[in-house]
């Protein structure tokens, strides 16, 4: 699927996982990224709290997360987990949102940056980091509509 490059603005890129959520972000005319520590993720979701704080912080106006399709562009297990972890961030938010396939980011992260058996979320945030710079290139556009008419994958 084809999409336009986003108008700029300050966004918190998510790559979730299942133990850990790596996080970036982008300043207002999207010209610098930057990785911020990645978050446990709690049975009770309790890491919302942190990440609602670098919303805060950065003074960012919407995020995007990272759904990993697999090769053929179908969604695996972990791509409805991240698919509802979205919506989950959506409800609690109220900020515009967007999805991205990040398939193989986290391999591109290791590669690019070098990162080899990296148990400290590391790697999640320079492939948050990815995720972003690929929004930035390609989009799509956050919805302000948060949740109603996202993309179907």
């Amino acid at each position: 699927m084809k999409f336009c490059k986003p108008k700029p603005k300050s966004i918190l890129s998510l790559d979730i996982g299942t133990k850990r959520i790596g996080l970036a972000y982008c300043d207002p005319l999207c010209i610098t990224s930057n990785i911020l520590p990645a978050v446990k993720r709690f049975e009770n979701n309790q890491e919302i709290k942190i990440i609602r704080s670098y919303i805060n912080d950065f003074n960012l106006t919407g995020f995007i997360v990272g759904i990993p399709l697999d090769e053929k562009g179908q969604m695996t297990n972990q791509a409805i987990d991240c698919k509802n972890y979205g919506q989950l961030l959506s409800n609690e938010l109220k900020l515009p949102f967007s999805y991205v396939n990040e398939h193989s980011s986290t391999w591109e992260s290791s590669d690019r940056f070098g990162i080899k058996k990296d148990k400290s979320g590391l790697i999640d945030s320079f492939s948050a980091k990815i995720i972003l710079e690929q929004w930035i290139e390609e989009g799509p556009e956050l919805e302000e509509i948060a949740g109603n008419r996202q993309i179907k994958y």
